[in-house]
């Protein structure tokens, strides 16, 4: 595990000193009351025992790295809902980078008769208690980022996000589904709302491990 050095920051403490009136307060007023006293700070081996809790890869992190390897795909993407899907094939690439902290994505294919490229990192917060996927690629010139939570099975993990439509600069919600049918199939699933408020599917991909 690569080994990170932290600098502890002193805490400064801010003391706020009132003059003490000789005979008291005045007439009419209010006496002030005393200011709390500011939290304690944590002590160095405090802090050096969150920060490692933190930066230490557990057991999703270890269930990511099971999905390292050669794979191919199927996608499916809706356009319009009254009308077949797009189909198209291609290839992705998962391993564990940053000491095993993140699971990256390299995915090749193609949309709309076009080649198309996309680069993401997931990755299980450890304070947060939840997944967070980060995902860039050739059809825009965002950075998507979505937050996820696992079903009860732990098959599943749902994920939810925002987007900004380039076609009219509104917010698009999103809802994004990870199934692990089992080790070598996946299946990824997207919604996104339509004018209406309405959440219609619009992308399924269906991951094979290459033997």
């Amino acid at each position: 595990m690569t080994r990170a050095r932290w600098m502890t920051v002193p805490v400064l403490a801010l003391a706020l000193a009132l003059p003490a009136a000789a005979q008291g307060p005045a007439k009419g007023t209010k006496e002030a009351k005393p200011a709390s006293r500011p939290a304690a700070a944590p002590s160095p081996e405090e802090m050096m025992k969150a920060w490692t809790a933190y930066m230490t890869p557990g057991e999703p992190h270890a269930h990511f790295a099971k999905l390292a390897g050669s794979w191919t795909t199927t996608t499916k993407s809706w356009m319009d809902a009254a009308k077949p899907p797009e189909e198209t094939v291609g290839t992705c690439e998962f391993r564990m980078v940053l000491g095993g902290r993140y699971l990256e994505q390299k995915f090749e294919g193609s949309m709309m008769g076009a080649p198309y490229s996309g680069m993401g990192f997931t990755g299980y917060d450890n304070v947060k208690k939840k997944y967070e996927a980060f995902w860039i690629d050739s059809a825009g010139t965002g950075m998507l980022i979505l937050t996820g939570v696992p079903d009860r099975a732990g098959r599943k993990t749902v994920y939810t996000g925002s987007m900004v439509d380039p076609t009219n600069g509104k917010k698009v919600a999103l809802r994004s589904v990870d199934t692990e049918i089992d080790a070598d199939n996946l299946l990824f699933e997207m919604w996104m709302s339509g004018p209406d408020g309405k959440m219609g599917k619009s992308m399924e991909i269906r991951y094979t491990r290459k033997k």
